[in-house]
């Protein structure tokens, strides 16, 4: 799930012990391009459609390109959803969540297509710091198949953009009952619940999520984060050495060597 670490980068605090106040650590860049998910729903058939989603990944431009060509032949929604997640890719993130939403609510696809789309406006709106629009997108997707589990975690992700961790949990719950082999509603809940100040099942879930995926970068954030309100400094450090390890280019490991530098400078620098 793209917008999972987007939002976690946006979401991720650490608690000082010497001086209990929160920190919020923003190390996602809204300029950033989305990857668009590998098996886009499908809301039309045609050899034009698989050709241009086919596409996106190696070369958004030339996927927006065809897309532009095709819906002057008359290509209709299935041109119009490639070129919106060809924006998304290319990082156009406010346009392709406008367009994204338009679509869902225009098409004639099922129910369960419609849905997806109005999952991926979600995500983009996420993308785009735009959590409120992100939460409304996502909410009209769940109307339409209330139980999925992937955008129950997509809504739980915009819940905490907007600091609602009580509702992003009620999503939470339902999301890892729904598929609890799924590692990043499990990582998701523990935030929840940390911000909820439940920290010992805050520390149960991130360890299911350790379970599934031992090497899941914002898992071993999120237990960095625990450890140290834990008074765990020295497990705190380790995890997020290990987040940077793991990757050492991403959001994840700025947010660790944040935190790190945190710890050094002491509630003088709150």
């Amino acid at each position: 799930m793209s917008s999972f670490r987007l939002i976690l980068a946006a979401a991720a605090m650490l608690v000082l012990a010497a001086g209990g106040g929160w920190w919020w650590l923003a190390g996602a860049d809204r300029d950033d391009p989305l990857p668009t998910p590998p098996e886009p729903p499908r809301l039309t058939d045609s050899a034009e459609y698989e050709r241009c989603l086919d596409m996106l990944e190696d070369d958004p431009e030339g996927a927006r390109s065809f897309a532009e060509a095709w819906t002057m032949d008359g290509g209709g929604e299935g041109a119009a959803h490639c070129a919106a997640l060809a924006a998304l890719t290319l990082g156009e993130a406010e346009r392709a969540a406008e367009a994204l939403e338009r679509i869902a609510a225009r098409s004639q696809a099922g129910i369960a297509a419609r849905a997806a789309v109005f999952g991926q406006a979600g995500e983009a709106w996420i993308a785009a710091g735009r959590p409120q629009r992100a939460h409304a997108a996502l909410t009209l997707a769940l109307a339409l198949t209330p139980a999925a589990p992937v955008i129950l975690a997509e809504r739980a992700m915009a819940s905490l953009a907007l600091d609602r961790p009580a509702e992003a949990l009620e999503d939470l719950e339902r999301a890892v009952v729904g598929d609890p082999s799924a590692v990043e509603p499990w990582v998701l809940r523990a935030s929840a619940l940390r911000r909820l100040d439940r920290i010992a099942l805050a520390a149960d879930s991130v360890a299911q999520a350790l379970r599934l995926e031992p090497d899941n970068v914002e898992a071993v954030l999120e237990r960095g984060i625990i450890r140290q309100i834990q008074g765990d400094a020295a497990g705190a450090r380790a995890d997020w050495e290990r987040v940077i390890e793991l990757a050492p280019d991403s959001a994840a490991a700025d947010l660790a060597a944040q935190n790190m530098a945190l710890i050094e400078a002491g509630p003088a620098r709150r």
